[in-house]
């Protein structure tokens, strides 16, 4: 009987550690928009609280400060960002393809989600000064440059030829571009944009080396 009724009490606690793990999440998406607009200085919990439905004392129960709400919203968010160029991957049959998709997928992100964007990179430069959360932006980025590196990798496949480059530097390359283009969205500069796709298209044939496509 006492096995018996310590089960009982781990399968209760499970599930009450669960919820409670999926009301945070439910909490972390509902709060992201609100996050992203405010950004990580002008942050607090109850600020989040006067711009969203939820009272200061939920989101105090559930996050311990805002370091760990923003960690665990962005987390939720770059979840579903890291797939985003899982669709064009699998559909193209040429390199050239794979490039114009993941082009148009690049720069639609960025015009669509920019605040949101804008709040990943807050928080990557905020984790060189706060080192609680550095280990979550270094496991996002993780993620991110193996995101990267399926496209890369797809493209030089593709085009039966090697990478010209390692992941790191290839995702150091485009991230460094959609940054560049995050800034000039978020001021509403279009020609630029227009101009920074371009040099995205030369940029990935360099880091395919695709003999014969540089023109």
């Amino acid at each position: 009987m006492t096995e018996v009724a310590e089960t009982k009490r781990n399968k209760v606690a499970r599930r009450q550690v669960d919820k409670f793990e999926v009301r945070r999440t439910e909490l972390a998406v509902a709060t992201l928009h609100t996050l992203a607009d405010l950004g990580y200085a002008r942050t607090s919990l109850r600020e989040i609280a006067q711009k969203s439905e939820f009272s200061h004392g939920v989101l105090h129960y559930y996050f311990a400060d805002k370091q760990d709400l923003i960690t665990r919203a962005v987390r939720q968010y770059e979840a579903v960002c890291v797939t985003r160029y899982d669709g064009v991957i699998a559909e193209a049959t040429s390199a050239l393809e794979l490039r114009d998709g993941f082009i148009d997928e690049f720069f639609a992100s960025m015009r669509a989600d920019a605040p949101l964007h804008r709040l990943w990179y807050d928080l990557r430069n905020q984790s060189l000064f706060e080192e609680s959360f550095r280990a979550d932006v270094e496991e996002i980025d993780r993620r991110r440059e193996e995101m990267i590196w399926q496209v890369i990798g797809r493209c030089a496949e593709l085009a039966q030829v090697r990478p010209a480059t390692s992941s790191g530097i290839a995702y150091a390359m485009i991230d460094g571009i959609f940054q560049r283009g995050l800034r000039l969205a978020l001021a509403g500069a279009d020609e630029e944009i227009e101009r920074l796709q371009d040099e995205l298209r030369r940029v990935l044939v360099l880091l395919v080396d695709e003999p014969g496509s540089a023109g």
